[in-house]
């Protein structure tokens, strides 16, 4: 999941895992995973500094990159402050979800490209966590604490060096405070997940017209 913040997290999360239950399963069977966007360092300061440096990074063509892949169009194709006729949106493939929310943000049923890379967001890193090991593992612990995920997918904000800073700096405090693992539960996902091995057939028990919770 990708959820602006930790409020709305808390909100969407009660409701999905409330909405599993109502389908007969256990919610804390079911895994909600929150993207992340971390920059780390040492400390809080050198953090700041490296943000600030891969925020200057992105450049216009990665965006048009990024959307065209994802829209299955060629941005290429079109000027940066030309519109998109009626016929190009309604033959966007791809993604429709990125060109509807653009379509939403910009209040424009025919943006232009640059709308699309301004209101997508692609190519950009969005809410980004920076900070020391102290302020990283304060707020990951904020996020699993207050229940709004069960885990994380901890994006690359940049490459080379991204996982190796999580895992150099953030991962020894979340282990410090037993909120990582320091060996693994067994040999499969559904090991490190702490998730049982389900009965042949149980799916059929759960969606039985008169099954029981």
């Amino acid at each position: 999941m990708v959820y602006p913040s930790i409020e709305v997290g808390k909100r969407e999360y009660a409701d999905f895992k409330a909405e599993v239950a109502r389908c007969g399963r256990d919610p804390g069977h079911v895994k909600i995973t929150q993207l992340v966007n971390i920059v780390a360092a040492a400390s809080r300061t050198e953090a700041e500094d490296k943000w600030a440096l891969i925020e200057k990074l992105p450049l216009e063509i990665d965006a048009l990159s990024l959307l065209s892949e994802a829209l299955n169009f060629d941005f290429a194709t079109k000027g940066m402050d030309e519109a998109f006729t009626d016929e190009e949106m309604a033959d966007i493939s791809g993604l429709q979800a990125i060109r509807d929310r653009v379509v939403r943000a910009s209040g424009n049923k025919n943006p232009t490209v640059r709308d699309f890379i301004h209101f997508s967001g692609r190519g950009r890193v969005h809410h980004p966590i920076v900070g020391g090991p102290q302020e990283v593992s304060d707020r990951l612990e904020q996020w699993l604490v207050e229940g709004a995920c069960d885990g994380f997918v901890v994006a690359a904000t940049h490459v080379p060096g991204a996982y190796e800073d999580f895992v150099r700096f953030v991962v020894p405090e979340l282990q410090r405070r037993g909120l990582f693992r320091k060996e693994y539960e067994g040999t499969t996902l559904r090991d490190h997940l702490q998730l049982p091995v389900p009965r042949t057939g149980a799916w059929r028990i759960t969606h039985a017209p008169n099954a029981t919770t």
